[in-house]
């Protein structure tokens, strides 16, 4: 089978030159459980001969072939990076776009790794395939733009013909879909995230809930499986009274999430919440909770290795949200009280042990205004909001995923026990810009960037995808950058995401940072005493608008203007 054509960009001179890479021959090799690889035998690395490496039990010793740490792997920017040894791969591909994709393509390479990235044809020119060593088309331009990143038989193709090792989910897309983890394991492709019985088990908000139950974690009163009509969920709230909330039974992010507050919305606000899951998800079942008011949204980030062990990297706070979609984490929870963190802590580990779980994860909570908990849902895979945690632990939670499914255990990252895990060092806070326009109900807006300059400096993070002269789709998720403030207090740390998003310089779209602005000033936030209720009860301080146009405005002509005159003097010296 000849393998696709496929486009690459060198990540230093932006050179584009096509490759045709030849099929070549497959050699079974076992990785980890007798994971297949297939190898050239012109181009696979000298292999030492297998290594017993055991895990905490005797039970857990397995052969694992260990790559020459000297192996010089070759990029497409004519750079070579060393080997590290650390896993048994040597190609990754992520099933997925924009920012998340280049996060895992960084991790690779720093692992001495060559990338491979997969793209729809909406997205040919789009950054994250030029981020990789390789890129291949997915999915037809038949296809609805979303739908090409959900072909698992598509992905699953190009990995087979372009000799990948692993695949990273990223998250959204196909990151919890049990097929698609059952696929690789059936290929012989290692998928770098949780078992496909752990997928379905908490990949299933439902399963999930009946997971809980039986560890004793305490759960907000609903239906433990599917609902298969809003007559049932219009049954259920008879029962528990208004109001309640619909959930998609599998997926996140706040997709498919209503509040239903009588009987008269119930049948209306099902069926969009159903068909928003199944248009992000693949699948539109629901199931239904008793809802509760403004409560804290707190989640802990969990690691588990093959071999039963867990550990917590601590919680972050995602109360500030719209919609039920995070704008603000925070990491660690401001003014949370000790007690309540070692009870999130302790049930989250827990459940995670109950279900056997391995790889990253994250165990997320409700937490009410007397400090009671109540299990909400677990998603298994990596978070967008990971980065706050990789800042205060100085752990790098993408690298911990590929390691793990690798085949390490905690012991060899450094984390055999709890007491091992590094304390939380300071305050991190994620924003997320986004190509919304608050002034209009957050919609979304597309088109060119037709100017970029990004924010940086001590203590600031920029996760992106995206560059001046891009076009924003307006067929994906409207994130346009992940904003990172670290300092060693939460005040300092506010006010360095406020120097930062100042610096932001866009031009061509319209974006949320005038929002994010005004909730990073309001009192409520400042005090670290944020809700789930956050913005719907001070919208009218949080959209309130004037001078935040006129400023930026007067910011950015007044660079284009700087621009202009630096080109029209093409010899002057700027100093």
């Amino acid at each position: 089978m000849q393998l696709p054509t496929a486009l690459h960009t060198s990540r230093l001179s932006g050179t584009r030159h096509t490759q045709q890479t030849p099929a070549k021959s497959a050699l079974a090799r076992h990785v980890c459980a007798e994971v297949r690889r297939r190898h050239s035998s012109a181009n696979s690395p000298q292999h030492l001969p297998g290594l017993s490496v055991s895990g905490p039990s005797a039970s857990a010793t397995f052969q694992v072939p260990i790559l020459d740490v000297s192996a010089r792997v070759s990029h497409n920017d004519g750079l070579e990076t060393f080997h590290t040894g650390e896993v048994p791969f040597r190609k990754i591909l992520c099933a997925n776009r924009g920012e998340i994709a280049i996060r895992v393509f960084r991790a690779g390479t720093e692992l001495g790794l060559r990338t491979v990235a997969v793209y729809s044809p909406a997205d040919r020119l789009q950054s994250h395939r030029y981020n990789a060593d390789e890129s291949y088309q997915v999915g037809t331009s038949e296809m609805q733009p979303v739908a090409c990143y959900l072909d698992i038989e598509g992905v699953i193709r190009i990995a087979k013909e372009a000799e990948v090792d692993a695949i990273h989910p990223g998250y959204g897309f196909l990151s919890e879909n049990t097929t698609f983890a059952r696929r690789c394991e059936e290929e012989g492709i290692v998928f770098i995230g949780p078992k496909a019985e752990t997928i379905e088990a908490m990949g299933d908000k439902t399963a999930a809930r009946r997971a809980a139950i039986a560890c004793d974690v305490p759960i907000v009163p609903g239906t433990n499986k599917a609902l298969e009509s809003a007559e049932e969920a219009l049954a259920f709230a008879e029962q528990a009274g208004y109001p309640v909330i619909l959930k998609a039974s599998m997926g996140g992010g706040g997709r498919g999430m209503r509040v239903v507050r009588n009987d008269f919305e119930m049948v209306d606000l099902f069926n969009r919440a159903s068909n928003e899951a199944k248009a992000a998800f693949g699948d539109g079942s629901m199931f239904v909770e008793k809802y509760v008011e403004e409560p804290r949204h707190i989640e802990i980030q969990i690691i588990a290795d093959s071999y039963g062990n867990v550990v917590h990297l601590y919680e972050r706070d995602c109360s500030v949200q719209r919609r039920h979609q995070k704008v603000v984490e925070i990491a660690p929870a401001p003014n949370l009280a000790q007690s309540v963190k070692d009870a999130l802590y302790a049930d989250a580990v827990k459940l995670a042990k109950h279900v056997g779980y391995r790889n990253a994860g994250t165990v997320e909570f409700m937490v009410d205004k007397n400090g009671r908990h109540y299990f909400l849902e677990v998603n298994p895979r990596v978070q967008v909001e990971h980065t706050v945690t990789e800042e205060i632990t100085g752990i790098d939670i993408v690298q911990t995923q590929i390691k793990i499914a690798g085949g390490a255990s905690l012991a060899d990252l450094g984390l055999g026990s709890q007491a091992l895990v590094p304390p939380p060092k300071g305050y991190a806070i994620q924003c997320r810009v986004t190509s919304e326009d608050p002034e209009q109900n957050f919609q979304p807006d597309s088109g060119r960037l037709e100017a970029y300059r990004p924010p940086g400096g001590p203590g600031i993070r920029l996760d992106s995808a995206v560059t001046a002269g891009n076009v924003i789709s307006q067929y994906y998720d409207s994130l346009l950058s992940k904003v990172i403030a670290s300092a060693p207090t939460f005040d300092k740390a506010v006010q360095r995401m406020a120097r930062a998003l100042q610096e932001f310089q866009i031009r061509g779209i319209k974006t949320n940072i005038p929002f994010m602005e005004n909730v990073l000033r309001h009192p409520v936030f400042l005090a670290g005493a944020a809700t789930t209720g956050f913005i719907e009860n001070h919208s009218k301080q949080l959209f309130k608008f004037e001078g935040h146009t006129s400023i930026r405005a007067s910011k950015l002509l007044l660079y284009l203007a700087d621009m202009v005159s630096c080109r029209a003097r093409p010899h002057s010296s700027i100093r």
